[in-house]
């Protein structure tokens, strides 16, 4: 009772936290009237976000003839680029933009309960596989034969092409539509997943762990497109609430759900629940989620292509960009060959009780919100700097032999991890003033990308000198953060914090 409850308050806060570094980045939009109204109403949403499963079925059931009830409003467009940012609706003229008016003017405002679940349910499927992998990483490597960078390896290929794809699925669904393109991307994400479960060897496995990512942004990036198009005012917080809390949820649930199958019904059978899931989810969003009312195509590629060359050359997006890369590098690193450190003598934990670690992850996203005031009081460089330190000593605590030892460090190392990320998000949103939403989108194809390098460079560091070499390694990638931190970014206050 008490690790749901747990879970529950993890989830709540971490919602809270991502929709704040979320309305962050959207500094170009003005203060008006309706825009405060916003910001003001995201508290108040929170408060009903994240309640139990049980009470989400409930009103699914109660209110499930009733969950759409289109209202008219003003016409409201938005870009599916908006890859780390809420959607606002656009009020640029016809004749500024050249674009056609919808088809119709009615949009979604009072949501229900069924609504919401959906929205939810998106966001875990989307991300309920990415690392999924890592929790049964040293019985794949006897049942595969694999090396520890063969390991590391088919972990960062879901990673490397969610980097790869990120900029570009929006751009893509401009054109293409909204809700069809979600429920495709779930439908094909279930193919591999389920494709998983046949791997003849590591080198199969990492193809299909590839396609898995392929899909993975054209869940994200178009759900948060939906819903700043069909939504607006206290509906939009409300509806990312959800999909925030699902997105984090779905992190958490892969790991837990994939090492406990395994000890249930062994990892191929249990990927071929996951693939089953992932399928009901599709066949669910299909049925559950309005169709869109608001989508205009509009490709604007000429556009975004000119920008992304500015931003290119930009110093600040240069920085957020290397340090996000170290961010996921040491965060995948160390959660990827914990795995295997803690399944060898003394410790010869099973793929159950190395599920149940990944606990700390949620420790450390509740604590992040403490981001905020550091933000506000320091800025972002000496915040990041402050976080960046506080991540090294959590990782020289899993050097210590108690396992207790281990999980303190693991838990201050992912706190710290998580801080860092939030300062460099708030600097971008300070920072850069054309072109926020591709910006942030760059910042998170440099953040995946450190990921995948991580994933592959700390196999090596395993397979030389086991766990102490792959410490010494993120130790070194966490050092050139902070040189990064001191000589590339502006020390000023952080006025989005």
């Amino acid at each position: 009772m008490l690790s749901k409850i747990y879970v529950t308050y993890a989830v709540y806060k971490a919602a809270i936290f991502s929709v704040q570094q979320t309305l962050s980045i959207n500094k170009a939009i003005p203060i008006t009237h309706r825009n405060q109204s916003l910001v003001f109403g995201v508290l108040k949403s929170y408060l009903t976000a994240i309640p139990s499963i049980s009470h989400y079925c409930h009103h699914c059931f109660r209110h499930y003839f009733s969950y759409y009830r289109p209202i008219s409003i003003t016409h409201a467009r938005s870009s599916a680029s908006n890859i780390a940012c809420i959607p606002v609706k656009n009020t640029i003229s016809k004749s500024q933009n050249n674009m056609p008016e919808p088809l119709s003017t009615p949009i979604n405002n009072a949501t229900s309960w069924v609504l919401k679940l959906t929205i939810g349910l998106i966001g875990m499927f989307a991300f309920l596989q990415v690392y999924s992998i890592q929790a049964i990483l040293p019985v794949l490597m006897v049942d595969l034969s694999a090396t520890e960078v063969q390991a590391g390896m088919i972990v960062g290929a879901t990673v490397m092409a969610i980097a790869i794809m990120s900029p570009f699925l929006g751009m893509l669904s401009d054109a293409v539509g909204r809700k069809s393109f979600i429920v495709g991307a779930l439908l094909f994400l279930a193919i591999p997943t389920a494709l998983i479960a046949q791997s003849p060897s590591i080198g199969w496995m990492g193809m299909w762990r590839f396609m898995q990512g392929l899909s993975v942004p054209g869940i994200t990036v178009v759900t948060i497109a939906y819903i700043g198009e069909e939504f607006e005012g206290r509906a939009v917080t409300e509806l990312m609430s959800f999909y925030v809390s699902g997105s984090v949820l779905g992190g958490f649930m892969g790991r837990f759900l994939l090492g406990h199958l395994h000890e249930l019904i062994g990892w191929r059978a249990g990927y071929y629940v996951m693939a089953a899931m992932t399928l009901i989810g599709a066949l669910w969003v299909g049925k559950m989620l309005p169709s869109s009312q608001q989508f205009v195509a509009n490709p604007n590629f000429r556009s975004a292509m000119q920008t992304l060359g500015e931003h290119l050359t930009n110093r600040y997006v240069v920085t957020a960009c290397l340090l996000g890369a170290c961010v996921l590098f040491s965060l995948v690193g160390c959660f990827t060959f914990i795995n295997l450190h803690l399944a060898k003598t003394p410790y010869e934990l099973n793929t159950g009780a190395l599920a149940n670690i990944f606990a700390v992850y949620l420790i450390g996203v509740v604590i992040t919100p403490l981001s905020t005031t550091l933000l506000r009081r320091f800025g972002s460089a000496r915040t990041v700097r402050v976080a960046v330190f506080v991540s090294m000593i959590g990782v020289l605590l899993t050097l210590v032999t108690p396992l207790w030892g281990i999980i303190i460090g693991l838990a201050i190392m992912s706190s710290g991890v998580f801080i860092t990320q939030a300062a460099t998000i708030s600097y971008i949103a300070v920072n850069v003033k054309k072109g926020r939403s591709l910006a942030s989108g760059l910042y998170y194809m440099g953040y995946y990308a450190g990921g995948t390098m991580g994933a592959w460079l700390c196999g090596m560091a395993y397979a030389r000198g086991q766990w102490s070499l792959t410490v010494w390694l993120l130790l070194f990638v966490q050092i050139l953060a902070l040189l990064v931190a001191s000589f590339g970014m502006i020390k000023t206050k952080s006025r989005a914090a």
